[in-house]
């Protein structure tokens, strides 16, 4: 039987385990990234390991969060990640220098090479080959120490693409179909891998941005093959040496395939508030936008800015529509600059602002109240833009550029003639002159922390049994934003968990704080894809810091679940979903987390007498971790 290229890199990586789907495997890690959000607890976690230096073929500390430097706490974090990188043997990408997985698209992803970062959206790099997967921090703290990476074995599903995009259509409507058609649920557990004679009709970026969005999935991750149109960008990109060819081989064998026609996809939108609530644009014709954001790790590249461009040249946006572009690199700024592609974005009257995710992660230009803003991000969760009631939207940057100057969504079949399909030029400008990289010899490096960054507390182990109330009771699709809240004020603390820890919740219920305080331990009730969305750790840190000892669901999202069991807190299932009903808020739980075996079943009982049969999906060294009170603390007591 022939191999698919994701069974092809994993079983070149494999270090434990057998790759039989939903058996755990081990996998060694090539390449890491982290960023200012996520990677200042990372960082920190990574230093209590204690093995001085990083162990991978390549980590690379990005800042692209966290860029609103406004008093001391995220400044202070820069500095630390500056720092603790040079002493470790980083790269280190500076404030402004770009956002994350741009940079690493450009800079440094291979084909054929393992990449895990701390950030649900590093399956970007799958976009040229790489088999790049969000993770936790401390997940990935342990892959710089050298330690393998563990995650069930997943399915691989073949995305069989035929024809060729036409008109409006973009890569970002293939992904939204797609989403349309399988649900935000619809990839856990698996990967996603494009094939078909179609895949040859996309360029890297279109792919970059597919793969990227396949983490909306709550896909493992997402890849494209490494060909001919993967050779040319990275010639272009001066990195030439870094091409493999890697392709699946003719009679590969998937466990299921989806086919997806090119030419029959039209401009597509997400409405609010969730990735997959697809729809057609034209469906929507009439509504009235009051802002547009063109930008994002999804689709803020060279191509997709001058598209923008050259859709937006000569013409002016309405007053009432607010236009906002957030190029993804200063390799793109440089490029559209010495084509003079600038000018016609400032003259349509868009806020050209940093190379930072920005406003995807409520950083940052968030709408009016409850207003319509078309956005190119690939997340639309209620609150994430920084405004509770705005009404989000996703869209390519080509669909979003052609709504702002209507400032209404319109048919395509109004808009004219489709922008032309833009390739790289022969001589893309480099910007690696402006990451940092580590000295050849750190002894004099000192690391700087500032008052804000405090270090990672240590967790008990866990109880024989718990006995803790429902603290909360909440319903499907919860996710990391619903659990720990973006925008500036929070996003600044966290490398400071007491102090994140208090807005827990806080725009679910204001209360809950308040009352695990009182309470000193609690359980979380929820129902299905419970933790989907962002990769911060710190929605499980947080709740653990507070005395949140168990999570009661129907069914987990994987990055949330692996974050549950790296910090001690005991994620179960119900064996009857129907169980969800007859627990409320208040309920006394008695667990009897002694009698836990992996994938078994145990009754828990309620104050009512009631028994409620919970089960797991654990192995034995996930169970041992939990018991353990976290990872770190399993991880020092193997050391001692």
């Amino acid at each position: 039987m022939g191999k698919s290229i994701t069974h092809k890199i994993i079983e070149r990586h494999l270090v434990s385990g057998e790759m039989i789907p939903g058996r755990e495997v081990g996998l060694r890690i090539d390449q890491t990234l982290t960023q200012d959000a996520t990677g200042t607890m990372a960082w920190l976690q990574f230093e209590a390991i204690n093995i001085g230096k990083v162990r991978t073929d390549l980590s690379v500390s990005y800042v692209d969060h966290n860029t609103l430097q406004m008093g001391f706490r995220n400044p202070d974090d820069h500095r630390y990640l500056r720092t603790v990188a040079a002493k470790s043997g980083a790269v280190f990408s500076p404030a402004g220098t770009g956002i994350c997985h741009q940079l690493h698209l450009e800079n440094f992803a291979k084909p054929g090479a393992t990449l895990i970062g701390s950030d649900s959206h590093t399956p970007t790099a799958g976009g040229i080959g790489s088999m790049a997967m969000g993770a936790g921090g401390l997940s990935v703290a342990l892959a710089m120490a050298g330690e393998a990476y563990f995650i069930p074995m997943p399915k691989v599903v073949k995305v069989n693409l035929t024809g060729q995009l036409t008109g409006w259509a973009q890569g970002k409507d293939v992904i939204l179909h797609l989403l349309g058609l399988l649900t935000v649920k619809g990839g856990v557990g698996k990967v996603f891998e494009y094939a078909g004679p179609g895949v040859a009709s996309l360029s890297v970026p279109d792919r970059a941005t597919i793969t990227n969005m396949g983490a909306e999935l709550g896909a493992t991750t997402s890849i494209f093959p490494a060909d001919e149109r993967t050779r040319d960008f990275l010639e272009k990109m001066g990195r030439g040496q870094d091409f493999v060819e890697l392709m699946a081989d003719d009679d590969a064998e998937y466990d299921e395939v989806v086919d997806i026609d090119l030419s029959t996809l039209e401009p597509l939108v997400a409405q609010p508030h969730m990735p997959d609530r697809v729809c057609p644009v034209r469906e929507l014709a009439g509504k009235k936008i009051d802002q547009c954001a063109i930008g994002s790790c999804t689709n803020s590249s060279y191509s997709d800015l001058k598209n923008t461009a050259q859709i937006l040249a000569g013409k002016k946006t309405p007053p009432e529509t607010d236009l906002l572009i957030s190029p993804g690199s200063k390799q793109v700024m440089k490029m559209l600059a010495r084509e003079g592609l600038i000018e016609p974005l400032l003259d349509a009257g868009a806020r050209v602002l940093e190379c930072t995710c920005g406003p995807c992660i409520g950083m940052g230009g968030s709408p009016v109240s409850a207003g319509v803003s078309v956005r190119t991000f690939n997340r639309n969760f209620e609150g994430r833009s920084g405004t509770q009631d705005g009404q989000i939207y996703l869209a390519s940057a080509q669909t979003a550029a052609r709504l702002a100057l209507d400032g209404e969504f319109t048919d395509p079949v109004t808009w004219g003639d489709a922008p032309e399909r833009i390739e790289l030029p022969a001589d893309v400008p480099s910007i690696r002159d402006l990451f940092v990289f580590p000295p050849a010899d750190a002894g004099d490096v000192a690391i700087l922390r500032g008052p804000n960054i405090v270090a990672l507390e240590d967790f008990a182990e866990l109880p024989d049994t718990i006995e803790a109330k429902v603290l909360l009771k909440v319903g499907d699709n919860i996710t990391t934003d619903h659990i720990l809240p973006a925008g500036a004020e929070i996003t600044a603390l966290r490398s400071n968990i007491p102090a994140i820890s208090q807005y827990i919740f806080s725009r679910v219920d204001k209360e809950f704080v308040a009352r695990i305080t009182e309470a000193g331990t609690g359980v979380i009730l929820g129902g299905e894809n419970y933790g989907q969305g962002s990769s911060r750790e710190h929605a499980a840190l947080g709740p653990r810091h507070l005395g949140v000892k168990a999570v009661i669901v129907k069914s987990l999202a994987r990055i949330h679940r692996a974050n549950l069991v790296n910090f001690g807190i005991l994620p179960l299932l119900l064996v009857n979903p129907a169980d969800y009903d007859r627990l409320e808020q208040g309920t006394a739980l008695t667990i009897p987390a002694s009698a836990m075996t992996p994938g078994g079943t145990v009754d828990i009982v309620a104050d009512s007498g009631e028994s409620i049969a919970v089960t797991n999906d654990l192995t034995k060294k996930e169970l041992e971790i939990i018991q353990a009170g976290g990872l770190l603390n399993a991880v020092r007591k193997n050391q001692s």
